[in-house]
């Protein structure tokens, strides 16, 4: 479980730049004045921070902060893709999309990460691990990073390992079936809809 009150970056990656450092313009930069942690769950934290707008107004701005991610798209060597159902609370329905999870503290790099996650959600293994993007999902409200990568040549080596809280029923798919369900709207999960994005925009090498 990670320790909420510390700043959260595993492997070096961050999608939270340092105080007082921008990006771009000077003149668009918020200021942090106070920052504390107003709520914490294992799965995230509601970050509440004093801010100093551009035109030096004062204000409050609360965001959710979490662990960096990873996200898999695994493909087996016949071109079937792995998908994982579970219940969505949030959105009361079963969701069908990618084997997914939190990059942990004791994970070497986020290679190792994506490995772990996606043995333990599938019972599959990898031949090989590629990553194809980094991206920040919702940064207007969170600080989350998601990494992305392509799993090839994936077989079964195992039963799951799912955390008790977890209840995932795992599929083999047709790629251009499930590619198509991303299209049409059948498949909803944002994980899933970008990881199909990327690889076509990427491509193989």
């Amino acid at each position: 479980m990670t320790d909420r009150d510390e700043e959260i970056d595993p492997n070096g990656e961050s999608g939270r730049a340092d105080r007082g450092e921008s990006d771009g313009d000077d003149s668009l930069t918020w200021g942090t004045i106070d920052s504390t942690v107003a709520y914490t769950c294992p799965a995230f934290a509601i970050r509440h921070e004093n801010v100093a707008l551009p035109g030096g107004t004062e204000t409050d701005f609360d965001y959710l902060t979490e662990p960096p991610a990873v996200v898999i798209l695994p493909l087996t060597s016949d071109g079937e893709v792995i998908l994982i159902e579970e219940w969505r609370q949030a959105v009361g329905r079963v969701n069908r999309g990618l084997p997914a999870g939190t990059v942990e503290r004791e994970d070497s790099d986020l290679e190792s990460a994506a490995r772990r996650e996606l043995r333990e959600e599938t019972g599959y293994e990898a031949g090989r691990l590629r990553q194809l993007t980094t991206v920040e999902p919702a940064n207007g409200v969170s600080d989350s990073v998601h990494h992305y990568f392509l799993g090839e040549n994936c077989e079964p080596a195992g039963e799951q390992d799912l955390d008790a809280d977890e209840s995932i029923r795992v599929l083999e798919a047709g790629y251009e079936e499930f590619r198509e369900a991303v299209r049409t709207g059948e498949v909803r999960d944002g994980r899933a809809v970008l990881g199909i994005a990327f690889y076509e925009l990427l491509g193989e090498e």
